[in-house]
C-alpha cells in the first residue's frame, strides 16, 4: 500500500471528494468499484471516500488480480473528521461475515447497502465547510429486493435521494455518449403509469433537463418529449393523454422559454436524437427511456438524479447477481459514474449548496 499520508484539512484537498456507496455487497458494486479505482487516471479526478466493507473490496481485487489502492478505517472509529489517506479511504463496515453465502438478494444485503447509502447522503448535506462534506455521491447497485426483504419500502435510490434531501423537484435521468434521457415516471408498474401521469409530472423532467444541459454547456438545449401511447396517439385514436396530459405540459415548457417539442412517437424520436437532432428525450417511463440507452450506450451510460440539491451519479446497470463474484462485470458505467459526478463537483455554477440538514428518519 502507498504511505499513509493523512490528509488533515478539506483545504489540503484539491479535488473534490466524492464518496462511493458500495452498493449490495453480493452484487457486483465491489468488483466495479475496486476495477474503476484501479485507474490511475479516475483516481486523479477526486478523492474518494469508499462506504463499505473491506473484506468485499479485498476479495473483489483479488479476483481481479489488483493490488488494493486504498486505506481502510473502521467505520465506529469515524469521527466529525473524514479520515481520508491519499487517493482513496475505505470506511469498513465489517459486515462480510454476516452476509449468507449465495448471491441473491437477501435482507443482510438490504440492510448493508442502505446503511452505506444513507450515511453517505448525511455527509453530503453537511455544510461545505465541513470536515465530512463530501462534494458528490456515487451510488454501486443496490437489489430492490434485498431492501423490500430488509422491510425498506424505497422503489429505489432515486427516490430515497429525494425524500432525504427534501427535494421539492426530481427527475431520474440518464446519459450516454449518444443519448440524453429524463424519465417522467420511473419505478411505476407500467399499468399504473397512466394514473400517475400528470402535467406537472412531464414538465418537471423537461425543466430539470434543460438546466442539466445548460450545466453541460449546452446553451439552448433541443428537448423532444415522448407520447405515451402508440404512434403518440394518432390524434387521439390510440389515447388521450398526448392532448390532455403531455401537451400542456409542452406548452407550460415553451412559455417559460425552454425549446421543448412533442409529443413524438417513441418507436421513431430516438433514431433523431442519436443523430444529434435533439440534446435530451424526455420519456413517459421506464423502459421506454431506457431501452435505446443501453442499446446504444450500455457500458458507459450513467444514471443521475437531477433536482437534488447535491450530487449523486451511478453507472447505469444492477446488481447481477448472475456474474457477481466471478470477475465478468465491466467497469466502463462506473468510471463513467465517477468522471461525471467530478466534473458537476468542479463545475461551480453545477454545484449546489446543501442546506446543513439532518436528513429525516424513516426507514
Amino acid at each position: 500500500m502507498p504511505h499513509r499520508t493523512k490528509l488533515h484539512h478539506r483545504d489540503q484537498v484539491k479535488q473534490p471528494v466524492i464518496g462511493i456507496s458500495m452498493g449490495d455487497p453480493l452484487g457486483i458494486g465491489p468488483e466495479v468499484v475496486v476495477k474503476a479505482l484501479a485507474d490511475p487516471l479516475i483516481r486523479q479526478r477526486a478523492t474518494f471516500v469508499i462506504y463499505g466493507d473491506n473484506e468485499c473490496l479485498l476479495a473483489a481485487a483479488e479476483r481481479a488480480g489488483l493490488h488494493p489502492t486504498w486505506f481502510r478505517v473502521a467505520s465506529k472509529s469515524v469521527g466529525e473528521e473524514l479520515p481520508m489517506f491519499g487517493d482513496v479511504t475505505v470506511i469498513d463496515y465489517e459486515i462480510a461475515a454476516q452476509l449468507p453465502g449465495t448471491r441473491a438478494p437477501s435482507r443482510e444485503g438490504g440492510l448493508a447497502s442502505k446503511m452505506f447509502v444513507e450515511d453517505a447522503i448525511v455527509d453530503a448535506m453537511r455544510p461545505r465547510d465541513h470536515h465530512r462534506h463530501l462534494d458528490a455521491i456515487v451510488t454501486a447497485p443496490i437489489s430492490k429486493d434485498s431492501w423490500y426483504r430488509a422491510a425498506y419500502k424505497w422503489p429505489g435510490h432515486t427516490e430515497l435521494f429525494a425524500f432525504r434531501t427534501r427535494a421539492k423537484r426530481q427527475a431520474m435521468a440518464f446519459v450516454s455518449p449518444r443519448l440524453r434521457v429524463a424519465l417522467a415516471t420511473a419505478h411505476v408498474a407500467l399499468m399504473d403509469v397512466r394514473d400517475v401521469l400528470t402535467i406537472g409530472r412531464v414538465h418537471e423532467p423537461i425543466a430539470l433537463g434543460h438546466e442539466f444541459c445548460q450545466q453541460l454547456g449546452i446553451a439552448r438545449p433541443r428537448i423532444a418529449v415522448c407520447g405515451l401511447n402508440p404512434h403518440a396517439g394518432e390524434n387521439g385514436l390510440f389515447g388521450d393523454e398526448e392532448q390532455r396530459i403531455i401537451k400542456p405540459a409542452i406548452d407550460a415548457a415553451q412559455h417559460a422559454g425552454i425549446d421543448a417539442h412533442g409529443p413524438f412517437s417513441g418507436d421513431t424520436i430516438f433514431i433523431d436524437a442519436a443523430a444529434g437532432k435533439w440534446d435530451l428525450v424526455v420519456a413517459m417511463y421506464h423502459d421506454q427511456g431506457l431501452i435505446p440507452v443501453k442499446l446504444l450506450g450500455w457500458d458507459k451510460a450513467v444514471n443521475i438524479t437531477l433536482g437534488l440539491p447535491i450530487i449523486r451519479t451511478s453507472p447505469d446497470h444492477g446488481t447481477a447477481f448472475n456474474i457477481a463474484g466471478k470477475n465478468l462485470a465491466s467497469e466502463n458505467s462506473m468510471k463513467a459514474a465517477i468522471e461525471l459526478a467530478a466534473m458537476l463537483s468542479q463545475c461551480t455554477s453545477c454545484t449546489p449548496n446543501a442546506a446543513v440538514v439532518r436528513p429525516p428518519s424513516s426507514s
